[in-house]
């Protein structure tokens, strides 16, 4: 059996294959990434907000004494909750004698035309808040301009959250974490089930081995055609040509 690749397939093919490897690779590294991350949530410590934000421990179970700020709200734009577009809502919580801290208090559907923003009831009473720690900048790649944030005008919607303009509007400087309010919490919405990711570890690790596959599939193709094109080249060989003289 002759095996005769083309160089143009042999570097095409191997090309694919480096490619679709380093990507598998990249998603193994995402698994172990996330499988640390997950064990950190799962094994995150209790504290008080106050000394969650100082040492900041992500995700932290907190809990906090003060009072919501019932008139200004940010709502992040384009959250998704059991297949309906709509927001998360944040609300700032004064701790009493300490400093102000975004809670986010779940989701709530709204318009696609988002001409008209939902009412976000909210009472300004002393109460204890329990939740996990958060950073509070959206992480991930961004199109489109920054968000411009008014002083005087509530509920806002946004579509990135960011600390700077966020405490611009507030007029006041708030720390870069957030508070995820716990489901079985008052004054909260819908979609408050946390988790340390979107994506699990064993997602990763799905994708690991797709693309694992299809780089071991490249390989195969190049055998085979390899093979084919030895054979051919066998078939019109000096043997074939005696055949047609005779």
């Amino acid at each position: 059996m002759k095996f005769r690749p083309s160089i143009l397939l042999t570097i095409a093919l191997f090309s694919l294959a480096l490619i679709f490897a380093r990507l598998g690779y990249w998603q193994t590294q995402r698994k172990a990434e996330k499988a640390e991350l997950f064990e950190q949530f799962e094994n995150a410590p209790s504290m008080s907000i106050t000394e969650a934000v100082e040492s900041g421990r992500q995700f932290a179970h907190v809990e906090g004494f003060g009072r919501f700020d019932a008139e200004r709200h940010i709502l992040v734009d384009n959250r998704m909750f059991q297949g309906r577009p709509g927001v998360y809502v944040l609300t700032p919580f004064i701790i009493e004698g300490g400093a102000t801290v975004m809670v986010n208090r779940g989701w709530l559907p709204i318009p696609p035309d988002r001409r008209s923003l939902p009412a976000v009831p909210t009472s300004d009473e002393l109460r204890v808040i329990r939740g996990r720690l958060k950073l509070l900048t959206t992480q991930g790649p961004r199109l489109g301009d920054a968000d411009v944030l008014e002083t005087d005008r509530w509920p806002q919607l946004v579509t990135y959250l960011d600390q700077a303009p966020l405490s611009q509007a507030l007029g006041y400087s708030i720390p870069p974490w957030l508070v995820q309010l716990e489901a079985d919490q008052a004054d909260g919405f819908e979609g408050r089930e946390w988790q340390a990711a979107v994506m699990e570890p064993a997602t990763h690790g799905a994708y690991a081995v797709q693309w694992f596959a299809l780089s071991l599939a490249a390989i195969i193709i190049w055998i085979t055609l390899g093979v084919r094109s030895g054979q051919k080249a066998g078939q019109s060989g000096p043997n074939s040509g005696n055949k047609q003289q005779s």
